[in-house]
């Protein structure tokens, strides 16, 4: 083992074990013959609580602490360029990923049993912030080797007792990766996104539909009722004239009947008339 695997090995260690590691890896460096890796290991501080959760997230989540470092890049491009639309678009990504990646880290120091007070949340947020913001505080952070919580002050980052911290160069090729998955998370948004406007759209024409088939439907069935109230209308003027022609023919029948008597009263007045006249003539 040589100092730098002491190292990564010594901060991956429960805080409550640090002393007594940090003791026992620098006696296997001294007993292998590296003098000098145990005294440096031996001048290692043990992080505070946000320091430690801080490393928890560099080796748990790397990816997600790897895009945060990639959205730097961009903020720092945009910044160069003095491209203002640019900041504004990057603006809210860069506070969805700390919130994140806030959560990432609860929900990784609750599994070995650490809780975040309010006071170590707000401090490991402006850790993460200053390592978006600063290249060597990000550098620091994914070299998840911190002893102390960082702070970028507007001149540049400090940690809770205002020394320098040690730093990692992070690769190209894992600044790339980042990147890369951005603009691949980007992308499946935006398709998320254009689905969703898509059926919104869709929903707006289905419900439109229905509510044209709605009023036909309505429509029609005024219609009808209208039909039916013109047809019960009429029912009702076709009883009255069935009954004003029954009376009617009624009325003929005794006119009729009238008539024919008058006729043969008329008749038998005639005969009486020509039988009285003719006993007339005889006398």
């Amino acid at each position: 083992m040589d100092f730098e695997e002491a190292a990564d090995a010594l901060y991956a260690v429960p805080a409550a074990d640090f002393i007594a590691t940090r003791n026992e890896l620098a006696k296997r460096l001294k007993a292998d013959g590296d003098a000098a890796g145990s005294t440096r290991l031996k001048t290692l501080r043990k992080p505070t609580v946000a320091a430690w959760i801080t490393n928890l997230v560099a080796r748990k989540a790397p990816d997600e602490l790897d895009d945060l470092l990639a959205l730097g890049d961009e903020f720092r491009e945009a910044t160069a360029d003095l491209d203002g639309d640019r900041l504004r678009e990057l603006t809210p990504k860069r506070h969805q990923l700390l919130d994140t990646l806030a959560k990432e880290a609860a929900r990784l120091a609750a599994e070995d049993g650490q809780k975040i007070s309010a006071d170590v949340g707000q401090k490991l947020r402006e850790t993460l912030d200053a390592a978006l913001v600063d290249p060597a505080a990000g550098d620091a952070v994914r070299e998840g080797r911190l002893s102390s919580a960082l702070r970028h002050v507007g001149f540049g980052v400090v940690d809770e007792n205002g020394e320098p911290s040690n730093v990692t160069p992070l690769t190209d090729e894992r600044r790339q990766a980042a990147r890369d998955r951005r603009k691949t998370q980007q992308a499946e948004t935006d398709a998320a996104q254009e689905t969703a406007a898509a059926a919104r759209e869709q929903e707006e024409r289905d419900a439109a539909e229905r509510a044209k088939a709605r009023q036909a439907f309505e429509d029609a069935v005024a219609a009808a009722q209208e039909a039916e109230a013109k047809v019960e209308d009429l029912d009702t003027q076709l009883d009255t004239a069935r009954e004003a022609l029954s009376e009617a023919q009624g009325l003929v029948h005794r006119l009729g009947a009238d008539l024919d008597e008058a006729r043969r009263t008329a008749r038998e007045a005639q005969k009486e008339s020509r039988e009285a006249r003719k006993r007339y003539n005889r006398l």
